[in-house]
């Protein structure tokens, strides 16, 4: 065996001196306050028996997708399903990604050119940061859903852009994956549409529970066509695996040319297409709309037991399914969910560097599933480890 590199060895040792060495969980028993799985979808049985009758039915009994797109692996169930996805989220156009990294890799990577100038917001994805890192843009974050600093550093970083010569592009979350809170999206827009910026929108916690069917935050604002580009992820909230770039299809068209995290690499299996397509199929029943009701009243309760208990100083304000409990510092964070897990709930600490220094927190993933009891329950555990 070759020896392992001694810089390395010394990343991983000052990780662990600093209590933040990671590791693989296994899967537990205890009460799911951790998974992206909002709704359940991903242990719906009905999704589940409606894949495979899909696939019988289109004849896509096949492991592998194969190749890439633009190889092999362009089978029919692939273009109806972006139909269906164009169709469902209100836009001319719908490509689908083997995940949400790389569809954020792939857009961020290829669309802002040379000269072009990106603002982000400093909490978005690893994935979008990723994606601006391999791109010829030059590029700005602003403060955390502060329109005010956005338009500020809009004005006197770009004092010799011309309309015209260069693009602008505005990037936020309609839901933030760490803290649960969401941007003004109106106001976005408008400032967007004002300046004649483009404005990209990552969906990824926001599909499936915002909008009257789970569109998400984007139209349920009624904004969707003044929405340059939006991702949407299918591994939260519809329970399966992928995601998709929805926009124009001369978006569409350059994405298929340029976006490298498309072109170069294999094409989704058929099974994992049917899932997504099920999924949204499912996502239009009474069954899944009293689910989301329940997931609503959940969140409500939560909410309403932490002002109950007091705790609401330690939470970041949230009406999402998502909600933080800051806790500073990687051993005092690990040692709270440590003992809230003791007690049968699995409640995951998000650690610095994951988070910046000093923002360590338990992320409470709230679900269609979990009861009141439980909801009640965990809270007061959290209380009695906060003293």
């Amino acid at each position: 065996m070759s020896k392992f590199p001694k810089n390395l060895e010394s990343k991983l040792k000052k990780r662990e001196k600093e209590g933040a060495l990671r590791s693989l969980p296994l899967k537990t028993n205890l009460v799911d306050f951790s998974s992206n799985d909002y709704l359940g979808f991903a242990t719906n049985e009905t999704i589940y028996s409606d894949t495979f009758k899909l696939i019988l039915k289109k004849e896509a009994s096949q492991n592998g997708a194969t190749g890439s797109r633009l190889l092999s692996g362009n089978y029919s169930l692939y273009t109806e399903l972006e139909i269906y996805l164009a169709s469902f989220f209100a836009v001319e156009s719908a490509l689908v990604f083997n995940s949400g990294y790389d569809a954020n890799l792939g857009f961020f990577s290829s669309v802002p050119q040379r000269g072009d100038i990106i603002f982000y917001d400093e909490l978005v994805h690893a994935s979008i940061r990723d994606g601006i890192l391999l791109s010829n843009a030059k590029s700005y974050k602003f403060k955390h859903n502060d329109l005010d600093n956005l338009q500020a550093k809009v004005l006197s970083l770009t004092a010799d852009w011309k309309s015209g010569e260069a693009e602008i592009y505005i990037v936020t979350e309609s839901v933030f994956s760490m803290d649960g809170d969401s941007p003004d999206i109106k106001e976005l827009v408008r400032f967007s549409r004002k300046g004649g910026y483009n404005l990209i929108i990552d969906e990824a916690h926001a599909v499936g529970l915002f909008g009257q069917e789970g569109e998400g935050l984007v139209q349920e604002n009624k904004v969707q066509e003044d929405v340059f580009a939006r991702i949407v992820t299918f591994g939260k909230a519809m329970g399966c695996h992928g995601a998709a770039i929805l926009g124009s299809k001369k978006l569409t068209e350059y994405l298929v040319n340029y976006a490298r995290s498309f072109i170069y690499t294999t094409g989704l299996p058929p099974h994992s297409i049917a899932t997504i397509y099920s999924a949204f199929s499912f996502i239009l029943t009474d069954e899944a709309k009293e689910t989301r009701k329940v997931l609503e009243s959940n969140i409500g309760f939560f909410i309403q037991k932490v002002q109950d208990l007091s705790l609401k100083k330690y939470f970041i304000p949230s009406n999402s399914a998502i909600h933080s409990c800051l806790i500073p510092g990687n051993t005092k964070v690990k040692n709270v969910a440590s003992k809230i897990q003791d007690k049968g709930f699995n409640v995951r600490p998000i650690m610095s560097p994951s988070v910046p220094d000093g923002e360590e927190r338990l992320r409470f993933c709230l679900h269609s599933f979990n009861s009141k009891e439980e909801i009640g329950l965990v809270l007061q555990i959290l209380l009695a480890n906060l003293k």
